[in-house]
């Protein structure tokens, strides 16, 4: 209802104020992990497709990273498994990679595609088996209790290497790029790696302007659950130490530090339940959630 309450002149100064921020991001790239609530309510769906393309043609280069956890939560159900997960990582043998691969790949790829298409944009969909564009090796998790301990969460993957000049030639095409988080073994094996993970590499490949998490909370909270506007890397590692970020939190925690410390000029952990939430970080003064400097 709000918007309609918006004289022109309101409307005009909400155009102007978007304006310095078009200059500076201007032809820079922006990285966006897109799950949670933005991934599962109609509407939300409809902002973000629109944000994305807006920013596009507004000339900056956007790159997304979709999840699916929901998605592949449903069709495990429907063939009798149950998801677990470990420090955040979701175990995976070879059945339930069968179904990470054919919802992420196909189902909810071809989705975010065609949401961005209908939208306006341009989007091609990627998964890290595309022209071997993201290398894995399995993923070994040191145990809590004795750091000698390791645990086989399954087909779950290390990022060892991405090939960036994929993207590069999409981007160049004015394409979108969408890309799946599974990558590819030496040997051709298939691996389910965390998206948020995939997003912080890629966005530091890239050397990214901004990666953007769009999350299920307001962005980092404290112990008594308020919102963390502006950190730093060692602020977020002391409350890693003692025990306020955990669970999910931690594997998009660990991406948005190695991107801050490997270039990336600022991490932003937003709440995706807010429409629009992609603009309203980017394009104007209000921000949405926690930013992390790179230093």
């Amino acid at each position: 209802m709000t918007a309609r309450l918006l004289t022109p002149a309101d409307e005009a100064g909400i155009l102007a104020e978007a304006l310095p921020y078009i200059k500076r991001f201007h032809g820079k790239t922006i990285v966006v992990k897109y799950g949670g609530n933005a991934m599962t309510d109609e509407h939300l769906k409809q902002c973000f497709a629109r944000d994305v393309v807006l920013l596009k043609l507004v000339g900056m280069n956007v790159v997304v990273v979709h999840g699916g956890g929901p998605q592949i939560e449903n069709l495990l159900k429907r063939v009798g498994k149950t998801g677990h997960f470990i420090q955040g990582m979701r175990v995976t043998d070879a059945e339930t990679m069968e179904i990470v691969e054919m919802v992420l790949g196909g189902q909810v790829n071809k989705d975010v595609v065609n949401l961005i298409n209908q939208a306006g944009g341009k989007a091609v969909g990627l998964t890290g088996k595309d022209g071997n564009f993201i290398r894995a090796k399995k993923l070994l998790l040191t145990s809590d209790n004795d750091n000698a301990d390791l645990i086989d969460v399954g087909q779950v993957g290390d990022i060892t290497q991405i090939d960036p000049s994929l993207i590069g030639h999409l981007e160049a095409g004015g394409f979108i790029p969408v890309v799946a988080p599974i990558g590819v073994g030496k040997n051709g094996e298939t691996y389910n790696i965390n998206a948020d993970v995939v997003a912080g590499k890629i966005a530091e490949i890239l050397k990214a302007e901004k990666l953007v998490l769009l999350t299920n909370t307001p962005g980092v909270l404290d112990e008594n659950g308020e919102l963390l506007t502006g950190m730093t890397p060692k602020e977020i590692d002391e409350m890693v130490a003692d025990g306020t970020l955990s669970g999910g939190m931690l594997p998009k925690i660990g991406s948005a530090l190695d991107a801050a410390r490997n270039g990336v000029k600022s991490v932003h952990i937003i709440d995706g339940r807010v429409e629009h939430a992609l603009l309203l970080e980017i394009l104007t003064d209000h921000g949405v959630g926690t930013m992390i400097k790179s230093h």
